[in-house]
């Protein structure tokens, strides 16, 4: 037996998990929160190493013999020439970038050669239009940037001593905006578009690669993206999905293939397995849920409660969920609409059981631009606290036509990053196979059929459906 563990430094804290290589079995934990605000758009990225050393105090990795790091996505940290940040780190919920990235799609000629050249259309988190946003608002520290590297590229490099390589992996790369998953390549010429200049950029390792061996002996794994360590953390495979019900909502699914999408519907991710995660994102989810809930007096639960005493279908109410405007379909400034108001539908338990059925149709929808694009769907797996809800469970497998699985909540992020680290010192002993990850224990999870409920949420979605076309036609036609 040995002892391996995983690092999620996400956007609020580092999470530490000490695992059994062979099983995966957590032995041991440790948290340790970041010391800067939560909504902060910039951070030193100074505050992550010592925020890892806190969460590793106490003995915490005795005997560990490799490590596996995750890090939040779409952060970007600009270096200079000695390897020093040019300006505090800019984080992946900075929004300051949304007029770089429309200035990029224009540059290039159009959403479709991005899609072709990446995989994805640039979107202001991305590090490629961050880069963009340097250039023209700071452009002392554009033009000192001699290196672009990711929170998880960087923390990595750093427990590594700082060597003279640098290294990061297929799923952070495919987030940049400059490296494509269909080919497995950099696009230089989109750096130097964004930013003005050419920059080094960090070695792409494969998904059971080592990154290197600390000073101490400590091997360290390539590492990943906090989404893909948390999709091999969960062990999901092809045919699965995983719908993630945040205050925004995403949904991906494991593919064999990276996928171009010219809308810029899909981002075109790469897995840490070596396969693709094409993902949708919609700006609502959760957030429909507390608006109403607020709206009636009440908290999530009891907002559940409420649902529950009203039937499929809401009596005809029908709730669009683009509260924040809307990414899937891209309605990026409509509002959300209410439907079907008549005077037996006017109870509260309807408008709840309708904000629940729009948050999930709005999901199936995201769902379906996958599926509309050959991607295979068999099972969904469920994140998220809002998961839990009895109203989410009753209603999902029957809105989203397909069985349910609801994993118990456990730090997935931080799993999968040591499942990789496992995997890494396998490779290196001999002992598993580059092709082949460790068969850990999958997630416990409850798992939901849609059953004799399935014509009813097909009915749901229809009505739901008819709604959103008579108010947004043709919002999906693209």
């Amino acid at each position: 037996m040995g002892i391996v563990a995983g690092l999620d430094s996400s956007s609020a804290f580092t999470r530490i998990v000490v695992c059994d290589t062979d099983t995966g079995a957590v032995l041991r934990q440790g948290y340790a929160p970041h010391p800067v605000e939560a909504k902060a758009t910039e951070a030193d990225p100074q505050v992550w190493l010592l925020s890892l050393g806190e969460a590793a105090g106490g003995g915490l990795l005795e005997g560990v013999q490799a490590i596996g790091v995750c890090a939040q996505q779409h952060g970007m940290i600009p270096l200079d020439g000695q390897g020093s940040p040019v300006r505090p780190a800019l984080l992946g919920n900075d929004k300051r970038a949304q007029v770089a990235a429309a200035d990029l799609i224009d540059a290039l000629g159009g959403r479709q050669p991005w899609a072709e050249a990446v995989g994805s259309v640039p979107q202001a988190p991305q590090p490629v239009a961050k880069l963009r946003w340097l250039a023209r608002n700071e452009p002392e520290a554009a033009q000192r940037t001699a290196m672009v590297m990711q929170p998880h590229d960087w923390l990595v490099w750093q427990l590594l001593g700082r060597p003279a390589r640098r290294t990061t992996d297929r799923g952070a790369a495919s987030g940049t905006g400059y490296w494509s998953a269909a080919t497995g390549a950099y696009r230089p010429d989109l750096v130097e578009i964004a930013l003005g200049h050419q920059a080094a950029l960090p070695e792409v390792l494969g998904p059971s690669d080592a990154a290197g061996t600390t000073p101490e002996g400590l091997l360290i794994s390539a590492g990943t993206g906090e989404t893909m360590a948390a999709a091999f953390g969960l062990g999901v495979g092809v045919g699965d999905a995983v719908v993630s019900l945040g205050a925004s909502g995403s949904v991906m699914a494991v593919h064999h293939e990276a996928l171009v999408d010219s809308s810029g519907l899909i981002t075109s991710f790469a897995d840490a397995t070596g396969m693709h995660l094409p993902v949708v994102h919609t700006l609502n989810a959760v957030r429909a849920l507390r608006g109403t809930a607020e709206l009636l007096g009440t908290d999530l639960d009891g907002l559940s409660e409420l649902a529950l005493k009203s039937s499929p279908g809401a009596y005809g109410l029908v709730l669009l969920p683009y509260l924040e405007g809307e990414r899937t379909p891209q309605l990026p400034h409509t509002a959300g609409t209410l439907s079907g108001l008549r005077r037996e539908s006017m109870k509260p338990e309807h408008l709840a059981r309708a904000a629940f059925e729009g948050m999930l149709c709005s999901l199936a929808d995201a769902l379906d631009v996958l599926r509309g694009r050959g991607v295979e769907v068999g099972r969904v797996f469920l994140l998220g606290a809002a998961a839990e809800l009895p109203a989410v469970q009753a209603a999902a497998p029957a809105i989203f036509g397909t069985q349910v699985v609801v994993p118990q909540p456990a730090e997935y992020a931080a799993l999968g990053a040591a499942r990789q680290a496992a995997w890494a010192l396998g490779v290196s002993q001999g002992t598993l196979s580059p092709h082949t990850p460790p068969a850990w224990q999958g997630a416990a999870a409850q798992v939901l059929e849609p059953g004799e409920e399935l014509p009813m949420g097909q009915a749901v979605r229809q009505q739901y459906g008819a709604t959103r076309d008579q108010i947004h036609p043709g919002a999906f036609d693209s």
